[in-house]
């Protein structure tokens, strides 16, 4: 296997930024500190392809982390944001885009009657969570171990991602006092999850989860997971909140909810809505949305929500996945990878997991069905696996604990050098 051997403008920007950003990165798993090594700096991407700054062209399968659905820089969004651009980048004041964006959704998820935009994943989850606890009058909020929902203080409890990775599930400056009220169950574990009802039914505000869990890598809801929780949720008059900030608009046109039939009462989304601008968005039942000022008492607001380019970039790339029927192309070259990947990876320690165009490759035997069995990875044959491919020209994710993603700009070639890069790497486990 050929070393991955960091460019020396790469190396340069590098030491430049550790003293001056903490970490020398603006997000943590960036670091590579769950690969070892030092990250490479990119400046420009194209299609499935990202170059570095010391003119290395890789494959790309991270895609700004999911946004990329498209590929990178597709000509629709980049003439979208251009011709935007010409009138102005932001306001401050009601645009048509936001409009439009707004009924785009409600139209496409299945369970939103009305949204509101934010500038982040993040920022969508917050407001989402506050929104559950005014709507409902409790406190008590319920997560899964290993769903990671942003940086927000009452969710970074068991997270997975960024945190995860760092081997510090939980973070500093998060009071004891807000973390009592987050309780944290197993996923996939209904048996748990009906004792947590039972004990405080009549205190949860909210259940909030990724429906495809995908920042402890990627594991599934198993059949019958899902209904059992919306079931308790309405029991129990407890909010059920859907992260799709991943999942949402990728995995199909209405999200994960669209695939499994299950309708929650709030939604968040962000990243493909954005077409590789910051974006967010939380929406659900109007009753509940109502409850949002300027109408209700709950308070939510945004200097640079409903951006203009940011809503003019996801538009243009929600018109084009429609126009190419890009969900059914991205489910084609899923399957493909899909196939190909688990004969090549038979009968070795390893497990391959896949919905639609989001992939995971575990390194240890299945089943994963949580973060207890994600964790029993063999996270240093990842690193010598991610090492590996990096220097035959392929990016994945730097972390056994996130999920991959495909574009409709990926095809077979890109699939067979992905392969290749598996054959190298199962020779020494």
């Amino acid at each position: 296997m050929s070393p991955f051997i960091l460019g020396p403008i790469s190396h340069d920007l590098w030491n430049r930024a550790t003293a001056s950003i903490p970490g020398g990165v603006n997000s943590p798993v960036r670091a590579f500190k769950g690969v070892g090594g030092e990250p490479f700096f990119v400046n420009k991407a194209k299609g499935c392809t990202i170059t570095d700054v010391d003119g290395r062209e890789y494959i790309d399968f991270v895609g700004t982390w999911g946004p990329a659905i498209l590929g990178h820089a597709p000509q629709v969004v980049i003439d979208a944001v251009t011709e935007t651009a010409k009138h102005g980048t932001s306001f401050g004041i009601p645009n048509p885009l936001e409009v439009e964006m707004a009924e785009t959704i409600c139209r496409m998820v299945p369970s939103v009657e009305k949204v509101r935009m934010t500038n982040s994943g993040t920022e969508a989850v917050m407001s989402a969570i506050r929104l559950a606890r005014g709507a409902t009058g409790r406190e008590r909020i319920v997560k899964f171990e290993g769903c990671y929902h942003g940086h927000v203080d009452s969710l970074l409890v068991k997270a997975g991602s960024g945190a995860l990775t760092l081997g510090q599930p939980d973070s500093a400056g998060i009071p004891a006092s807000l973390a009592a009220l987050t309780t944290t169950v197993p996923f996939n574990d209904l048996e748990a999850l009906k004792a947590v009802f039972r004990e405080s039914g009549q205190e949860i505000a909210c259940v909030i989860l990724e429906p495809v869990p995908a920042n402890a890598g990627l594991y599934l809801p198993e059949p019958g997971y899902l209904e059992a929780l919306r079931k308790l949720c309405t029991e129990y008059g407890a909010l059920l909140i859907f992260d799709e900030v991943m999942t949402g608009f990728r995995l199909a046109p209405g999200g994960a909810q669209e695939i499994f039939g299950i309708k929650p009462d709030l939604t968040t989304m962000g990243k493909v809505i954005g077409g590789g601008l910051p974006v967010g968005a939380f929406g659900g039942r109007a009753d509940i949305m109502d409850c949002l000022a300027p109408l209700g008492p709950v308070y939510q607001a945004g200097t640079l929500s409903g951006n203009p380019l940011a809503l003019a970039a996801g538009l243009a790339q929600l018109k084009e996945m429609k126009r190419i029927n890009g969900w059914k192309l991205l489910e084609a070259l899923g399957t493909q990878m899909e196939d190909s990947m688990k004969a090549s990876i038979k009968g070795k320690p390893l497990t391959f997991h896949r919905i639609g165009s989001m992939f995971c490759l575990y390194f240890c035997e299945g089943p994963v069905r949580n973060l207890a069995d994600a964790k029993r990875s063999d996270t240093d044959a990842f690193a010598r696996y991610f090492h590996t491919a990096l220097a035959e020209g392929i990016y994945f994710a730097p972390s056994q604990f996130e999920a991959g993603f495909l574009s409709t700009a990926h095809s077979n070639k890109d699939f067979e050098k992905v392969l290749a890069s598996v054959a190298r790497v199962l020779k020494t486990l």
